[in-house]
């Protein structure tokens, strides 16, 4: 038979899980502080469990999806007796430290502890594409990881329960930063008149290609470089790279357009520049960004 499994949280991602999780033939215990959210599930065959901890005593396996770790604390406060004996998969964001802590008091009332990152939008969970990071302990992630699949491929990283989150975060970064940059593009080329739905598909050939210029998975692979602390200029030198971030700092600023996104790339290369770096490679600026060049 399949696997019991108490969702907690029934937002867009909450909700994809349930309905991926009884497809799959589990029968799902759900609870969800606002009581409304729970009638879609419900009507496709979930179970509403009247208390959280009686959402957490119907499973042994309960994955939570909430909007950070102090709505862990929150919700399961009342319900620590229940915790005993199970496994909480929590895949809510928050930062690596926090993480750590919450899977300390969790392993205090007696509950098995998995962090986890979902690496896909709501509507993508359980198809071919989702993948999910955990980290947490190797037996504990094992015990459950035929369920766990059902979600998304699951990627597991190591026993530091902060790493999973690490991960997340570090997705997240270069997704958020791209939009922002997206977003201040398009604001710049708009001093120009060309319109948003003129500059989308011009800008995403770049965004698109970046993976190809970066030759990832082919061929040199920065971050081998990275790692062995080479950067090689022979093709993009950090001066050069640095003078492009001058140019859009200036003409960000003759139209009035926000500085602050352009300014910030700006200053690492201006630390490059500033420490000899200059004709290195971009990827110099990686040391701008670590803590010793702080």
């Amino acid at each position: 038979m399949s696997t019991p499994v108490t969702v907690i949280g029934l937002g867009p991602m909450g909700q994809a899980m349930v309905h991926t999780l009884l497809r799959e033939g589990h029968q799902v215990t759900v609870w969800n502080r606002t009581a409304g959210r729970a009638a879609d599930v419900a009507a496709a065959g979930a179970t509403v469990a009247a208390t959280p901890a009686a959402a957490v005593a119907a499973s042994k396996l309960v994955i939570l999806s909430l909007t950070d770790y102090q709505a862990m604390y929150d919700i399961l406060g009342s319900a620590t007796e229940a915790l005993a004996g199970r496994t909480l998969v929590n895949l809510s964001s928050d930062s690596p430290d926090v993480t750590r802590e919450g899977a300390a008091w969790a392993e205090q009332h007696g509950a098995r502890f998995l962090t986890g990152g979902v690496m896909t939008p709501a509507p993508m969970v359980g198809t071919e594409a989702a993948y999910v990071y955990y980290s947490g302990p190797a037996e504990v992630f094992e015990a459950d990881r035929e369920t766990l699949a059902k979600l998304g491929a699951p990627r597991y990283l190591g026993e530091d329960l902060g790493l999973a989150q690490l991960m997340y975060l570090a997705h997240l970064d270069v997704f958020l930063t791209s939009l922002a940059s997206l977003m201040h593009a398009t604001a710049l080329l708009e001093s120009g008149g060309v319109t948003a739905s003129a500059a989308f598909p011009e800008l995403m050939l770049t965004v698109t290609g970046i993976g190809e210029m970066l030759a990832v998975g082919e061929g040199e692979n920065p971050g081998a470089q990275i790692d062995a602390g080479e950067h090689p200029g022979d093709l993009s030198t950090a001066a050069m790279m640095g003078a492009t971030a001058d140019h859009i700092v200036a003409a960000s600023k003759a139209v009035g357009v926000d500085t602050g996104l352009p300014a910030a790339v700006q200053a690492y290369y201006a630390w490059v520049r500033d420490n000899g770096y200059g004709n290195d490679n971009w990827t110099r600026i990686i040391d701008a960004m670590r803590p010793q060049g702080r």
